[in-house]
Order: C-alpha cells, then sequence, then structure tokens
C-alpha cells in the first residue's frame, strides 16, 4: 500500500440492472494535488463519484464491486455523512443552499458555533446562543481563501449565480478536516474573470495539503492547474497521464475516440445552402439547465442533422424553445414562412413536430391506449380523426384504428394490438410511438430530442435505422439532439456541437477525435484558430 496517496480507487465496477456502467476502473491521488477526471457525458465519473461519497443511489442498486483506501484505510462508506466524517468534501453542480439564510449560517449550517448565555447556564447547552461573530470570522477567512469580496453577512438570495458558487465551496473548504474536495463542473456557472479565481483557490487550497478532484470539461482549465488527469470513456479508464505528457487536443481525442460504425451511406445530395428549409436566427430559450444563448443554425432540405455537446450547454433548449415549451425569442423560419415562437400549435400546425427527451413525462399518456397516443396530437391540434356531426364531434374510432395499425405495422411497434396501454411497452417500442404520433402529422421537419436514451442496445439500433428510413424514404429533415456522440456520428450528414448556449461549430460525421473533443470543449477555435463550417 502507498501510504503518500488520500484515494486509492481499485478495479471499480457497477452495473444498473444489467448495464455495466463502470469496467474495473482505478483511480489513485495523493495529498495536495489537483487530480482532473475528464470524460463524455455517461463516461461513469458521476458514478465513480456516488461511490466515493457514498450515495444511496449506490447501494440501493446492489453497491459496486472493487476497493476504496481512504488516508491509509479501506473504506467501505455507506452515506455522505460517512465521508464528510472522514474528510471528503463535495461540490455539486447544483446549489444547495438555503435562500432566506446569510452566506455566514449557510457556511456554518449543521457545524454552528454556539456559546453560553444566562439562560444556558442555568436550563443547560440546548438553550446556548450562536456565537455569530467567531461564525463570520470563519466565514471570512473561508471567503478570503477564494479570493471573493462577499460579505459574509450578505442573504444568499440575489446573489449572483458566481457568487453562490462560490459560498457552496466556502463551506467545504471551512470544515476543519477535509482532506480531498471534488469538484463538479465548478465553473460551469463562473465569468471568465470568476473562473480564474476560482482556479487560483483552488491551487492555495491544494497548497495546504487538501487534495481537489477536479471535474470538468473545460481542457484549458484542466492544464492550467491540474498535475495529474484520468480520462474516463464508456466506463472504462483509457488514460492516466501527467499534465506534462499531454496537450489539450490529446485529451480531446481520448475523451471522444472510438470506433464509429456508419447505419447508412448517404446516397442523396443535399445541395448547397440555397436549399434551406429551415433557418434559425438568434435563438435564445430559457430552459433551466439548458439555456439557448444565441443560434445561428440553417437546416438543409433532407439532411440528418446533428446536436451535440455535453450536458447543460443548450443542445436539448434548441428544441423546445421552438416547440414552444420554453420561453424563447429570435427568429424561425421554416420553408420562407415565419415560425411564431412560444406557441406550440402555431410550430405544430405549420409543419414542425418533436419527439421530446422526456417521453414519460412529456411524449406520452402511459395509461391510455397506443392507438390513442398515435392520434391525440393530430386530433387536437388539426382535427383530424374526428367525425363531425350535427351539433358535436367525435373520435372516428375505425379511422383511428386503421392509422393504428398501419404505424403499428411501419415502425415494427411490437405490441399485443392497438389498445394496450402504452405503459406495458418496452422503452424502444414506447419511443417508437412517440414517433408515430409526430409522424401522424405529416412534418416537414421532425426534430427528435434524445431519440435512444433509456433504451437497451438492440431497440436503440432498431430506433436509428426507422430514422435513416424516415429520412431516405420519405425525405423527411431530421433534427437529431443526442448526447451520445457515436449515435450523431453514425446516421448524421452534419454535426453542430453547441457548447455554452451557442454553435461551437459544424463537422462532419467523419471528422477527427480530436475536433469533436475540442469542440465539446470549447478549445477548437483556440487550438485551430478558426471556426468549423
Amino acid at each position: 500500500m502507498n501510504h503518500g496517496t488520500i484515494l486509492e480507487m481499485r478495479n471499480i465496477e457497477k452495473d444498473y440492472f444489467g448495464n455495466k456502467v463502470l469496467k474495473g476502473v482505478n483511480l489513485t491521488v495523493k495529498p495536495g494535488e489537483i487530480h482532473a477526471l475528464l470524460g463524455e457525458n455517461g463516461a461513469g465519473k458521476s458514478t465513480l463519484m456516488n461511490i466515493l461519497f457514498g450515495m444511496p443511489v449506490i447501494h440501493t442498486t446492489g453497491g459496486f464491486n472493487g476497493e476504496v483506501t481512504f488516508n491509509g484505510s479501506p473504506v467501505a462508506l455507506k452515506s455522505p455523512r460517512e465521508a464528510m466524517d472522514i474528510g471528503i468534501g463535495m461540490v455539486h453542480q447544483e446549489f444547495m443552499l438555503i435562500p432566506g439564510f446569510t452566506v455566514t449560517e449557510n457556511i456554518k449550517l449543521n457545524r454552528e458555533i454556539t456559546k453560553h448565555n444566562a439562560v444556558s447556564r442555568v436550563l443547560g447547552d440546548s438553550m446556548k446562543s450562536l456565537n455569530m461573530t467567531q461564525m463570520e470570522k470563519d466565514a471570512r477567512k473561508a471567503l478570503d481563501t477564494l479570493g471573493i469580496g462577499i460579505d459574509e453577512w450578505a442573504k444568499v438570495a440575489g446573489l449572483p449565480v458566481g457568487y453562490m458558487q462560490f459560498v457552496e465551496i466556502a463551506r467545504e473548504i471551512d470544515k476543519q478536516n477535509i482532506k480531498l474536495l471534488v469538484f463538479d463542473e465548478p465553473t460551469a456557472v463562473l465569468t471568465e474573470s470568476e473562473a480564474d479565481t476560482l482556479l487560483q483557490a483552488m491551487k492555495k487550497i491544494a497548497d495546504s495539503g487538501i487534495a481537489i478532484l477536479f471535474i470538468t470539461h473545460r481542457l484549458d482549465e484542466v492544464m492550467s492547474v491540474a498535475d495529474n488527469i484520468t480520462i474516463l470513456r464508456d466506463g472504462e479508464l483509457v488514460a492516466a497521464l501527467k499534465k506534462e505528457e499531454t496537450n489539450v487536443t490529446q485529451l480531446a481525442e481520448l475523451m471522444v475516440g472510438r470506433k464509429i460504425e456508419k447505419m447508412a451511406q448517404r446516397d442523396h445530395d443535399l445541395g448547397d445552402d440555397s436549399n434551406i428549409v429551415l433557418k434559425i436566427r438568434n435563438l435564445e430559450v430559457e430552459m433551466p439547465g439548458e439555456e439557448v444563448k444565441g443560434i445561428d443554425l440553417d437546416i438543409r432540405k433532407g439532411e440528418i442533422i446533428g446536436l451535440g455537446g455535453l450536458a447543460g450547454q443548450g443542445k436539448i433548449g434548441i428544441a423546445n424553445g421552438i416547440m414552444g415549451l420554453y420561453p424563447a425569442t429570435g427568429e424561425v423560419e421554416l420553408s420562407g414562412r415565419q415560425i411564431e415562437l412560444n406557441n406550440p400549435k402555431a410550430s405544430l400546425t405549420n409543419g414542425l413536430a418533436f419527439v421530446s427527451e422526456d417521453r414519460r413525462g412529456v411524449g406520452l399518456l402511459l395509461d391510455s391506449s397506443i392507438e390513442l397516443n398515435i392520434v391525440i396530437t393530430a386530433m387536437q391540434m388539426k382535427e383530424m380523426f374526428l367525425k363531425k356531426l350535427a351539433f358535436f364531434e367525435q373520435a372516428d374510432a375505425k379511422h383511428i384504428r386503421e392509422h393504428a395499425l398501419k404505424m403499428i405495422e411501419d415502425l415494427d411497434i411490437r405490441c399485443r394490438g392497438p389498445q394496450q396501454l402504452t405503459r406495458r411497452l418496452s422503452g424502444g417500442n414506447q419511443q417508437k410511438v412517440c414517433i408515430a404520433r409526430a409522424l401522424t402529422l405529416s412534418p416537414n421537419v421532425l426534430f427528435v430530442s434524445e431519440p435512444t436514451r433509456g433504451i437497451d442496445i438492440g431497440a436503440k439500433k432498431l430506433v436509428l435505422d426507422l430514422l435513416v428510413k424516415l429520412n431516405k424514404e420519405m425525405g423527411m429533415t431530421i433534427i437529431m439532439t443526442s448526447s451520445e456522440l457515436g449515435e450523431l456520428r453514425s446516421i448524421c450528414d452534419r454535426i453542430a456541437i453547441i457548447t455554452e448556449g451557442k454553435v461551437e461549430g459544424i463537422l462532419s460525421p467523419d471528422d477527427s477525435d480530436a475536433n469533436f473533443g475540442l469542440m465539446m470543449a470549447g478549445e477548437y477555435k483556440k487550438v485551430h484558430g478558426k471556426e468549423a463550417v
């Protein structure tokens, strides 16, 4: 055992219901080291950190295999409280602050310092007062370590999000026994100057002997502060490097590199930029966690274009904004005709259709039949499948059944019949029902968001094959948003990478792994000095 290490994770394996998400991963961190942990969405970073922090999701799903040693001793952490007790802290992406409390109260929450008063001396310790003077002094020290000028007595409510991130970090470094800090995308909500301040603070923290695990997609930050780098891909360890042994381009390639199997040969001419079916200009969308901050994009008639990028960068927000599910501004033009934003009916009736990433929450009526799910939007938006009677309309059951049976056959939806509840279908077949509903609208352009999320590998291929079939046989223009870069590269004609709410660039699916990785990390223009178009 190497006692020069603070953390050793050996041969870590984890599966969720048969799906192996970590495959023999090793990780070693030394005291006072800044160790970067890199990987695409779904690479296994979060699962590895959940194991380290004793998160309940690990233990309620069968635990994990492998060994974790902390500060020279084997540990089997069952809860975040146990992790904190031995000196592991984590700064999460999602804020865990109480808005109505002051900065000091948030930093000292559950670790308050108390002092005796006249009543407590008689009635006991439970009547002690808060020692606000000492608490504010400690809070000030933690904030000064970070180099941030927040007033320790200020309320958290109303603080800029960047300052909230610093309060989260100050709370962790104020803990007396802290030996290892995990930073999960800590600069994601910070301005450039705030990010620089944080990186300098991380160096100061490390210089004090505290180890830092730094999870980020910003490769320039990695090269700026990290000592060592571990890269995961598809649940496997692909590289463990010293910073001096690598560069931004190699890191980008290692993050995304994999064999790409083309699912279909593109055999049609998409034409030039005069063949534009959908024109998007200065699109901004207020979708929490997926904000779009000024997208310009032209979609060519008859293509499959992919929207890729890391989680939280805005790719999901594009379709949701255009289809009116979240507040949006800008201009969207379909075949020369302006589409009214913030109006789902306008989008649907003008030739757009959408298969949502949230098929259970938005895409399906789970306790209704397959046939009703297929026709419901067309009934509501286009008054299809209705029989007009003297004073009212009613559903045309015969027409609905005929259409549903055709869709079930055409899309190969595996079911007992059109009356089966969609809740009883497999994930892949539920996704096909969502696509059938969209196709029933006879759209000119189909948005498909995360079409293979949560379905098994066999069903994924069936769904992707279906999208290719719709594109080739019906000439349908498809805009596919996915966190699975390999899937985008397997079926798309072009792929637009979205970074920090904007188009970082557009690549061919055959472009290099390095270029895809650089774009996803927002480093392409810095390395190449130009945009990819």
